[in-house]
């Protein structure tokens, strides 16, 4: 959903106009750099974060492609900045340095489209063209939506990672790239899915964000009153599914366990979810892995996120529940391509009661996928194997 001007200048920081002082002083330094460090990539995910699809393209290359210069962009104090650490070079995400090496590199490399020293100012040097640099986005999931940020007006980005044939294609057509940018090579992390890994009678819950609840701007109150939280659609419809005694009563009786998972720009009201039910975990990052979640998980639940492809890519039956699809669409992001009825993995529910019938249905089929969406499944990944971190590789090489 394309956000005004106004908007935008109201989440800028001091912090953020500091950056262009770093700018500065760093263009010089990374000139000379350059002449040393021709062909370094810089990879990151998230600042604080290493667990997305630029941390396993950075550990294929270490392991298998030795010769390449890469470093990895992280929060030192993460609580994963030990697993990078200990694989290869690392630098302090948004330090002085961390601007010196990504005007040095010949290959800047996200899961995340801010992933950059400052996403504000570098959004201006790039999408306004004072910076050219080659910037590749390895996707942080599988498209299905209108999402405005990522047209290429917005971005300038040189490759755009897509990972099936209708993804592929409605990139290609609706987001502006040039001939030949976006490629279909498959999120590297899905070379994590394969193989054979515990399941446990498990469900995990993961709702995504909603723009106007987690980020408040004066533009929110155009979707709704956010000033208490437990007050919004999102929370009644998620807590009174959580509390539901119909629900509790069958995670009892089937011995399930249940973890709730919010997306991390929500996790901010994690504590508004006062659940005492000894069968539900309200989980909090970095405390649980996502896709370690998803490994272990028999059932998904959850509304529009893109977790649900990951899910699915493991042919495991999943539900969608979708009590705001209106709103989400006017508030959050625009449709694509996909639909959720026609195309999804899954029933689509649009209340609790519709919801806790669809998971009792799969506990009937002992939380076995369905031939229904497992055939939805071989017709929609056309790229089901362990070669992503290859592709992705040789695919920016190539550039």
């Amino acid at each position: 959903m394309e956000q005004s001007f106004w908007v935008k200048l109201q989440r800028v920081k001091l912090h953020d106009i500091l950056h262009i002082i770093y700018f500065i002083l760093a263009l010089p330094i990374a000139l000379v750099y350059k002449q040393f460090r021709r062909d370094l990539w810089l990879i990151c995910d998230n600042e604080n974060e290493a667990r997305d699809n630029g941390y396993w393209l950075f550990r294929y290359i270490v392991k298998k492609q030795p010769d390449q210069d890469v470093m990895y962009a992280i929060n030192k104090k993460s609580p994963d900045y030990n697993r990078v650490k200990n694989l290869g070079k690392v630098v302090q995400y948004g330090s002085f340095a961390h601007w010196v090496f990504y005007l040095t590199a010949s290959k800047n490399i996200s899961s995340n489209k801010s992933g950059k020293p400052n996403a504000a100012i570098c959004y201006a040097l790039e999408v306004y063209g004072i910076l050219r640099n080659k910037r590749i986005f390895l996707q942080h999931g599988i498209i299905k939506d209108d999402i405005e940020c990522l047209h290429y007006k917005n971005t300038k980005m040189r490759m755009f990672v897509t990972s099936t044939k209708r993804e592929c294609d409605y990139v290609s057509e609706a987001y502006g790239y040039p001939e030949g940018w976006v490629k279909e090579l498959g999120l590297c992390r899905l070379d994590r899915l394969h193989g054979d890994h515990e399941v446990k009678r498990q469900i995990v819950i993961m709702p995504t964000w909603r723009k106007w609840i987690a980020h408040q701007t004066t533009d929110s109150y155009r979707y709704e009153d956010i000033k208490d939280f437990t007050n919004t659609e999102y929370f009644k419809y998620w807590n009174g599914f959580l509390k539901d005694e119909t629900f509790l009563k069958m995670l009892e009786e089937e011995k399930i366990k249940v973890v709730f998972y919010p997306h991390r720009e929500m996790q901010q009201f994690l504590d508004a979810f006062d659940i005492k039910d000894k069968n539900i975990v309200i989980a909090s990052w970095p405390n649980y892995d996502v896709q370690e979640l998803l490994k272990e998980s028999a059932f998904l639940v959850t509304d529009y996120s893109s977790v649900a492809m990951d899910f699915a890519y493991m042919n495991k039956p999943l539900a969608y529940y979708q009590f705001d699809y209106k709103r989400f669409r006017e508030g959050h992001l625009s449709e694509g391509y996909f639909s959720y009825e026609d195309d999804g993995f899954g029933p689509v529910c649009y209340n609790k009661e519709e919801l806790i019938e669809a998971i009792m249905d799969s506990v009937k089929r002992d939380l076995e996928n369905s031939d229904k969406y497992s055939n939805r499944h071989k017709d929609f990944f056309t790229k089901w194997d362990r070669q992503n971190c290859k592709r992705n590789y040789e695919a920016i090489k190539a550039i």
